[in-house]
């Protein structure tokens, strides 16, 4: 009998730690599912996005490069006779600082003619950027972080979610780093396969790069590089980058995006 008190004991014991924890993962994900989670892009239009393309005036779509069809959002080059570096961004319109940022995308077709070779399957996310109405006409790129999209050729090893700094610094292991892209530990994805990257992104202190779920690339206090800014950029170089605007790329390779969602920490 004493036997049998005891099993129970310990039965409840378990039954009410399971419960604990079943409820605690039940109030993350109905955390989750009540609205924190925001869909910067609604899947019917652009909404909310401001366009920048380098030799074009704010929200010029050249040749509807940034366009919403099929429920997904679209970088196409159908109506480009030929890439002159119109190097382009789609721009959410609200500022962040501290966020966990999820985009799923896949690289598909074939590159405009006139590409250069490093841009073949190239994009990316730009986030603590400078506002679209900020950058200039012929500006080719934000002063922002870049989480680089990249996707692999037949052969050959290519990772994606990388680091690249326009007018950017970050630190690893205590070092600045000076150089402008940084490979991530990621695998190559090729194909037109969806790839679900994030961002976990803590204002001007640490950034995680995730791919498929996997933490790929880690890195912190991003500041301003002077030396790589456009005349009269209002921050000093050295200043530290604690929040910005986000952008999605069009760098001459079509590009979908069917899932851009944000949760502010």
């Amino acid at each position: 009998m004493n036997q049998f008190k005891t099993d129970m004991k310990y039965f409840l014991i378990l039954s009410m730690a399971l419960l604990i924890v079943s409820c605690s993962n039940v109030k993350k994900g109905a955390d989750e599912e009540s609205g924190q989670w925001i869909s910067l892009f609604n899947g019917e239009n652009l909404d909310g996005w401001d366009i920048k393309i380098a030799g074009y005036d704010l929200n010029d779509n050249f040749g509807n490069t940034f366009r919403v069809e099929d429920g997904l959002l679209k970088v196409r080059y159908d109506q480009y006779d030929q890439f002159t570096n119109q190097f382009g961004h789609i721009y959410f319109k609200e500022k962040y600082s501290h966020y966990r940022l999820r985009v799923e995308y896949r690289f598909v077709g074939e590159q405009v003619p006139g590409g250069q070779g490093w841009a073949f399957k190239n994009s990316g996310v730009m986030f603590h950027s400078q506002s679209a109405a900020s950058v200039g006409k012929d500006q080719s790129f934000p002063v922002s972080i870049e989480g680089q999209f990249l996707g692999g050729d037949v052969t050959g090893e290519r990772p994606t979610m990388n680091l690249c700094t326009p007018g950017t610094h970050v630190h690893m292991n205590g070092n600045l780093i000076t150089q402008h892209c940084n490979n991530s530990s990621s695998k190559t994805i090729r194909g037109e396969e969806w790839v679900l990257a994030e961002f976990i992104v803590n204002g001007d202190s640490i950034i995680h790069h995730l791919v498929d779920g996997d933490t790929v690339l880690t890195y912190s206090k991003p500041v301003i590089d002077g030396n790589d800014v456009p005349e009269g950029f209002p921050m000093p170089d050295g200043a530290p980058l604690k929040d910005g605007y986000i952008s999605l790329q069009s760098e001459s390779h079509p590009i979908d995006f069917r899932r851009v969602e944000l949760l502010e920490l």
